[in-house]
């Protein structure tokens, strides 16, 4: 027969008070001690609620961020390829141009020598087919700057790299050094962008640009 004073077997005094009701006491400590384990878990779960929609907030954002960028990148492409697709055709125009020019430069050279020999008489169809020259011409930079091509001016301002290809140096002591003082082809641009360099020649011997200017021969004496 087991010894009922063994270890490991419930002695007749635990015996009796586990068939014996709880009291009121016992089981206010249970539910506080079950609320206190229930609060603490409910407490880790907020807590990682909370953390999850912070992570989703923070990749909303970063996706809305993204988004705004890509659509501003892209409306930024579309405006370019619309400004610059004749880019390539603009400049095969410049040729034209270029041919249109010259004809009237020789025109007018040849119109001056006739005028010189024949006592400032000129012959009505050379002088019709100057002006359908020249308003070829107009159009043709109407064209051209309609579709965002403008045309460098450059003579008699300083020299800038960006712009203007300098063909040669000519002395003149009259204007600024770097000064453009003679194009020899027309430079143009499309947009903000470059699309053909103005071949210029540029003054040298002068004054450096924004020098002041001189004042020898003045008398300083009160």
């Amino acid at each position: 027969m087991p010894d009922p004073t063994s270890p490991g077997n419930p002695t007749p005094d635990e015996v009796k008070n586990a068939d014996a009701p709880q009291t009121d006491e016992q089981r206010a400590d249970g539910t506080v001690e079950a609320e206190v384990t229930d609060a603490a878990a409910g407490a880790d779960r907020t807590a990682e609620l909370e953390a999850a929609v912070a992570d989703l907030r923070d990749r909303l954002l970063r996706s809305h961020a993204e988004m705004e960028n890509l659509r501003r990148r892209t409306e930024r492409e579309v405006q370019d390829a619309k400004r610059y697709a004749v880019s390539s055709f603009a400049r095969d125009l410049l040729g034209v141009a270029d041919n249109l020019r010259r004809a009237l430069e020789a025109a007018a050279a040849a119109g001056k020598s006739s005028a010189d020999a024949s006592d400032d008489v000129r012959d009505p169809v050379f002088a019709a087919l100057v002006e359908g020259v020249e308003l070829t011409e107009r159009e043709l930079q109407k064209t051209l700057e309609k579709n965002g091509v403008k045309k460098l001016d450059p003579r008699g301002k300083p020299f800038d790299p960006h712009h203007h290809e300098a063909v040669f140096e000519a002395p003149d002591p009259s204007v600024p050094s770097g000064t453009v003082v003679q194009v020899m082809q027309d430079g143009y641009v499309i947009g903000d962008r470059i699309l053909r360099p103005a071949m210029v020649g540029v003054a040298r011997g002068g004054p450096k640009p924004g020098a002041a200017p001189e004042t020898a021969g003045v008398d300083r004496r009160a």
